[in-house]
Parts: C-alpha cells; structure tokens; sequence
C-alpha cells in the first residue's frame, strides 16, 4: 500500500504546486489517514519541499482497525505531550524552507489559524481547500473492497435481527444490539448511531431510538452502518411487524420503493447529481409527497459517513465510475409512520454491468 499512499501524495501535490503552494499541510483526520494510512489522534501530515512527515501528538499505538501508517512516510513524534501537530508541522515546513503553505482552513478554528501563522513566521498560508476531499470521491478496487466487506458485515447484523422476536423490545435495545452485531462479526465499530423507529416514529431521517416498544401492526425502520477499516457504508429497510400490512402500508411502501429504483437506475457515470435526486423525488411528489421530503435523495461514502457527491436539487456536477453514493428516499407521515428504504452503491458504467449494489438484504415489505 505504500505506493497507493505516495501516489496519492503526489497527486495533491501537484494539485498544490499548480496553485503556487507546494507544501501542504493536512489536518482534518479523514484526509490524514487517506494520505498516510493511519491518523493518530491528533496527527498531521506535512507535505513538504524536501519530505513528507506524519506529525504525531504521542507515539502511535498499534491499532489495527485504525491503520498502520505508510512504512515509507517517516515520523516525527512531538517531546512533550499535549502539543499541537499542526503546530510543530509548520514549524517543521519553515525547516524546509517552506515560502508558502497550503492548509485545510475549512477544518481550522481561527484560533488554530492563527497559531499557525505564527509558527511560520514569512510563510505564506494559503487554503487548499476540499482538495484532498475531492480526490477522495473516487475509490479505487481496495477501498470498494472494504465497503463491500463493510456492508456484508451490516447484512449479516440486520438479517440475524430479523429472525429474533421483536414484539415488546424497545427501539433503543434494538439498536444496541444492532451495533454489538456490527461488532460481533467484525466492524470496527457502527459507521453513524444505529436509528431504530417503530411506528408513529418510523420513516423519521436519522431518528434517535427511544424507550418506544414495538407493537404489533407496527412499522419498523432501521438505518444502520459498518466501519470496516476505517470505510463507512448504509442500509436502511423497513418492515411491518407481526401482522400483514394495512393498505396504506402497503401503498407508502410502494411508493418509497418506486422512487428509490428510481434513483439507483439513474446512476450512471455522467448522470448529474440532481437528475439522480429528480429520479427519486419526481416518484414521490407524483405520489403527493412534495412537501416534507428529505433535502437530499444521497450521498457519497467513504473514509466518512457523508462525503462528496451529495445528490440534491440543486448539486452541480456529475457521477464517475468508482463513486460509492447512497440512494435512500423516505417519507415520513406525522402520527402514522413512514418508510425508509437505504442502499449503499457503486457507480458503475453499463458495459460492467451498471450500479454495483452492495447492501443486498431484500427490500421485499416484510411482515416480522
């Protein structure tokens, strides 16, 4: 992996050196650990003019589930604790004759800002801005493959949840024992907090569990997620619990669905973001629906749970091949319930088949 970190180095710093900044400093911990392969608490990298270094606040212990760090990229640990790496590591870029320095300002407080400012005195800071980010929108077949593990761990989680009895649980057990699984079969721990609702609350977007237990007729939401070496990905279903569902369950349901095959049949390389978001919601406002629905139909997954592309109305720009996203429209009705159904995906261009999916637990409406 040593060659995938150096080559992605080296395209930021060309990005860099094109903007008249060829040293660099990276500070939020996603793109750390993009760039070096492990992101110590605290850590920074220096992209510098004679050599790259990962500024550590403290040794790094060895953690598996967090990375290694690049072999090749050396490090440089700071003599006392509770110092800033971001710090040193513009200090460290003075060393190196540093006359300009690109930094990640949207991931900097002001006061952080300054303090670098200060320990580079004649050096001009520039903001790199979301470059690292947006060289992180396309994963290549490594990082595909740890989402594809990810979800297959979050499959197994949900389907062996779906075999026990659900009648009389809460939502707030329900959701522990979802991320006791997540971990039981592997994750490093749950990609986002597990939501759970049950009926009046289902369909909710991001619903924080409560001490609601699951009755029967009810519907039952689910949205949960893996972190598998530090990749994130989603699933959401829903299901109705003990009984066969109502006609208005059944209808909603249909209509999330519709809308979400939709969306997941839009996605192609060269599909734009919001025609992607205009599959799903055109579905759904036809279906009367317009007002409440979600600002966004996806997005993006990765290092982080939310990245770039974001699927909304009014998103600029369009899919590549390799793009990880989620499509997952919901709608939720007060007092009653709602549905959400949640895929996570791989752009994928028609001759290799169109979009990978890689959550794969039926989205048939269940009854439990």
């Amino acid at each position: 992996m040593s060659e995938v970190y150096a080559a992605r180095r080296a395209r930021l710093r060309e990005r860099c050196s094109a903007g008249g900044s060829p040293s660099a400093l990276i500070s939020r911990p996603a793109n750390v650990r993009y760039l070096a392969g492990a992101a110590p608490h605290g850590a920074a990298l220096l992209l510098g003019r004679n050599e790259d270094l990962l500024v550590c606040a403290a040794p790094p212990e060895d953690r598996p589930y967090e990375g290694r760090p690049d072999e090749s990229l050396r490090q440089h640990v700071l003599p006392a604790p509770g110092g800033d790496a971001a710090v040193a590591a513009a200090e460290l870029a003075v060393a190196q004759d540093a006359d300009a320095l690109a930094v990640e300002e949207h991931h900097l407080t002001v006061a952080r800002h300054r303090a670098l400012a200060e320990s580079a005195p004649g050096v001009r800071l520039a903001d790199l801005g979301t470059a690292v980010e947006q060289l992180r929108v396309i994963k290549d077949e490594e990082e595909i493959s740890l989402l594809r593990i990810g979800a297959e761990i979050a499959d197994q989680a949900l389907g062996e949840l779906l075999e026990s009895i659900l009648v009389g649980r809460t939502e707030r057990h329900l959701a522990l024992e979802l991320e006791r699984r997540l971990v039981d079969h592997g994750a490093d721990g749950p990609a986002f907090p597990t939501s759970v609702a049950t009926g009046p609350n289902s369909g909710r977007r991001g619903h924080r569990p409560t001490d609601r237990r699951v009755e029967e007729g009810d519907f039952l939401s689910v949205c949960l997620g893996a972190t598998y070496r530090g990749y994130r990905c989603e699933i959401g279903r829903t299901f109705v619990i003990g009984t066969s569902p109502a006609d208005w369950q059944i209808e909603l349901y249909d209509q999330v669905f519709a809308a979400q095959r939709a969306a997941r049949e839009a996605l192609a390389p060269g599909a734009a973001f919001r025609d992607v978001d205009r599959a799903a919601r055109q579905v759904l406002d036809s279906a009367g629906h317009a007002e409440g629905l979600q600002p966004t139909t996806g997005h993006g997954v990765g290092l982080e749970i939310v990245e770039d592309p974001q699927l909304a109305p009014t998103s600029m720009g369009k899919l590549d091949a390799c793009v990880p996203v989620t499509v997952e429209p919901g709608v939720h009705l007060p007092g009653r319930g709602g549905v959400r159904i949640d895929d996570t995906l791989v752009v994928r261009p028609e001759a290799d088949g169109g979009p990978e999916l890689l959550t794969i637990t039926t989205k048939e409406l269940l009854a439990l």
